[in-house]
């Protein structure tokens, strides 16, 4: 379902906010390895929840970071209405999920560079043999004559 103007105004500023303040406040929160990037938040309906979708990196296990931000909501959350409060009638809640969208492309690139290798790789054992058939061909019309 589609979004209205209101929730990705609200979304957009809840994006913006929470990025500014894991900035500030993610090497306390998360430590200072993972790289945490704040990719899209979407707003329910009545602006209640903030579904904020997070991307990690420099780290083996993502799951831990985002353990790490739902073990600091009540912080998180309280931060956040102190930046929003004038914007929005209430604080909504917040719910974190991994974004693994990136991690997908790369994972497909790689496919697909592998695949393209792999097609030049054929095709120039293609042509090799190719070539080697003419020459052996021309080779024994040689003898032939």
């Amino acid at each position: 379902m589609e979004q209205t103007k209101k929730q990705r105004q609200v979304g957009s500023l809840m994006q913006h906010e929470f990025s500014t303040i894991l900035q500030t406040e993610g090497a306390f929160i998360y430590g200072v390895e993972p790289l945490v990037t704040v990719t899209n938040v979407k707003m329910s309906s009545d602006l209640g929840i903030a579904y904020i979708y997070v991307s990690v990196y420099n780290v083996p296990y993502k799951q831990e970071v985002v353990k790490e931000l739902w073990e600091n909501l009540a912080y998180l959350r309280g931060q956040v209405g102190k930046r929003i409060r004038k914007q929005v009638r209430r604080i909504p809640v917040l719910k974190f999920y991994i974004d693994d969208t990136l991690d997908e492309v790369e994972h497909l690139d790689n496919l697909f560079s592998r695949i393209h290798s792999e097609n030049n790789t054929q095709n120039r054992s293609m042509k090799e043999a190719m070539d080697a058939k003419k020459a052996l061909e021309k080779h024994s019309k040689d003898e032939e004559e």
